[in-house]
C-alpha cells in the first residue's frame, strides 16, 4: 500500500487482498442459526489477530471499554504526524485537496450508518453529541414538554437529564424490568402529545439490551417527539441503518467499535429533524464562507466587521472549533479504521462474534453468574451479575491471569471482538472456574 491508499479509507481490492480481507468490502456474511453458533467462528479470516499490538499471553476481553486501535491505522497517524512536522500537505496535495480529504471520515461514516455526509458532523464525544441535541431542542431553558428515556440508558446521559430534571425539565424514566430489560409498553406510557424528545441507547453499555429503534421512532413521531439514540455500542459492531431506523439524532465516539481514539466522533442529524431545532453553537467551521472586513480594505457602504452565510448542513449546525484540523493525526488514524470497519464489514464481525457470546451464555451460569443480557440479542456486550464480585479474589485472579475484562461491584461485562477467538473464551472460564 502506498501512502494515499493508508490514508484514503475505502478499501480497493488491492487493499482487501494486501490484508486478506474479502474483495467486497461491504460484503456481509449470513446470520448463523443457533446450532452453527455452537460450532465456533465461521467467517473465513477470522480471527483477526494479527491486525492488533496485542501482548503476547494478554487475553483482552473489553472493547466495549475502549477498542485497539489496528496497526495499520496506528501507521496512518504516524506518517500524518511525520507530515504535519514538516509542514506540507498530505502526498503533496493542494490545499483545497486537503480540505476535501477532511470529509473522507464522514463519507465513511454516513455509508456505514446509511446516511448522507451533509448529516454528519465531527463531534469530541458521545456526550457532546447528546448535549448539542437537547439544546438545539431548547430542552435547556424553554422546560415546555417532556423528555422520555430508560434506566438502561448510558448513565452519563442520565446524569445530564437529571441535571435538566432539577432545573425544571420533566424527565421521565422507565424503569427496567427485573430482568434487566425496557418494557416498550413501559416506554410507551410515559410519552403524550407534549413529549419532545425519546432518548435511549441502541444496545446498552450494562448489558446489551437492544431496542427495537423502528418502534420507538414510530412511537416518538405520532405525538409529535423527535428520538436521539446513542450509538456508541452498535454502530461498528453490527449492522446500523439510521435511514430504515426512523430515528433522527444519533451520536457516537470513535474509540470503541470504531477502533478510533478518544476525542473524535460523530453526530447523525437527519436532515428533515434539523428544520425543528435551534442552531446551538456558533462557529468559524459552520459557515459556507466568511469574509473578514478589516482596515484598510473596508468595503463601500454601511461598516460589517465580517460577512458570512451559515451552513444548513450538519457540519453547519454542530461543529464550532477545530476538529478538521485534526485529519493530519487523529482523523488520519480514524480514516483508516472506519475503512479497515467497513472492509471487514459490520455482519461478518458480528457473525463471528456470536459463537463466543453464545459460548458465555452456555457456560457462566454453571459458574455461578447470573446472565443479564437477553439471549437472543446481538448486542457487542454479554453481562453477568454476581452478588459482591468487586469484593471477590475473581479480580486478582483474571488480573494475575492477565485477562482483562470489564468488573463492577455486583457484574462482569464481556466483550470480544475481531482479534479474539474461542481459546481466548475457554481461557477466561478456566480462570473463573
Amino acid at each position: 500500500m502506498n501512502r494515499r491508499d493508508l490514508l484514503a479509507g475505502f478499501g480497493t481490492l488491492a487493499t482487501a487482498q494486501a490484508f486478506g480481507l474479502n474483495a467486497d468490502p461491504f460484503a456481509v456474511a449470513e446470520s448463523p442459526s443457533t446450532a452453527q453458533r455452537s460450532q465456533g467462528p465461521l467467517v473465513p479470516g477470522f480471527p483477526r489477530k494479527d491486525d492488533f499490538s496485542i501482548e503476547p499471553g494478554y487475553t483482552y476481553l473489553n472493547a466495549a471499554y475502549t477498542h485497539p486501535i489496528p496497526k495499520r491505522s496506528l501507521e496512518a497517524a504516524r506518517l500524518a504526524a511525520q507530515r504535519r512536522n514538516e509542514l506540507r500537505s498530505p502526498s503533496g496535495l493542494s490545499s483545497e485537496a486537503v480540505r476535501t480529504e477532511n470529509l473522507t471520515a464522514k463519507d465513511i461514516f454516513a455509508e456505514l450508518i446509511n446516511a448522507s455526509p451533509s448529516e454528519i458532523a465531527y463531534v469530541s464525544s458521545t456526550s457532546e453529541g447528546e448535549n448539542l441535541v437537547t439544546r438545539a431542542l431548547g430542552l435547556d431553558h424553554r422546560f415546555d414538554g417532556n423528555v422520555v428515556t430508560d434506566g438502561l440508558h448510558f448513565e452519563g446521559s442520565l446524569m445530564h437529564l437529571m441535571e435538566l430534571k432539577k432545573r425544571g425539565l420533566d424527565v421521565r424514566v422507565a424503569k427496567p424490568t427485573a430482568d434487566a430489560r425496557i418494557d416498550f409498553r413501559d416506554l410507551e406510557r410515559l410519552v403524550d402529545n407534549t413529549t419532545r424528545l425519546i432518548e435511549i441507547s441502541a444496545a446498552a453499555m450494562y448489558n446489551g439490551f437492544q431496542h427495537d429503534l423502528k418502534a420507538v421512532a414510530d412511537l416518538a413521531h405520532a405525538h409529535g417527539a423527535l428520538v436521539y439514540v446513542d450509538i456508541i455500542h452498535s454502530v461498528g459492531a453490527e449492522p446500523f441503518d439510521a435511514r430504515a431506523s426512523g430515528i433522527d439524532f444519533a451520536s457516537c465516539s470513535s474509540f470503541k467499535w470504531l477502533m478510533g481514539d478518544f476525542g473524535l466522533g460523530f453526530l447523525y442529524a437527519k436532515g428533515s429533524a434539523m428544520e425543528k431545532i435551534e442552531r446551538p453553537v456558533h462557529g468559524y467551521y459552520q459557515c459556507a464562507d466568511i469574509e473578514p472586513n478589516y482596515p484598510p480594505h473596508l468595503p463601500p457602504g454601511p461598516y460589517e466587521p465580517v460577512t458570512y452565510t451559515l451552513n444548513t448542513t450538519a457540519t453547519g449546525m454542530f461543529e464550532t472549533g477545530s476538529l478538521k484540523g485534526s485529519v493530519e493525526v487523529n482523523l488520519a488514524l480514524l480514516q483508516n479504521s472506519l475503512s479497515y470497519v467497513t472492509q471487514l464489514g459490520p455482519a461478518n464481525i458480528r457473525a463471528h462474534r456470536l459463537p463466543l457470546i453464545k459460548k458465555l451464555q452456555d457456560e457462566m451460569p454453571r459458574l455461578g453468574f447470573t446472565p443479564v443480557t437477553p439471549k437472543d440479542g446481538t448486542a457487542s456486550v454479554v453481562t453477568f451479575a454476581k452478588r459482591d464480585l468487586g469484593k471477590s479474589n475473581i479480580p486478582i485472579r483474571l488480573a494475575d491471569a492477565k485477562i482483562n475484562v470489564r468488573i463492577a461491584p455486583h457484574w462482569m461485562r464481556i466483550s470480544p471482538s475481531v482479534y479474539n477467538d474461542m481459546g481466548d473464551i475457554e481461557r477466561l472460564l478456566a480462570v473463573l472456574a
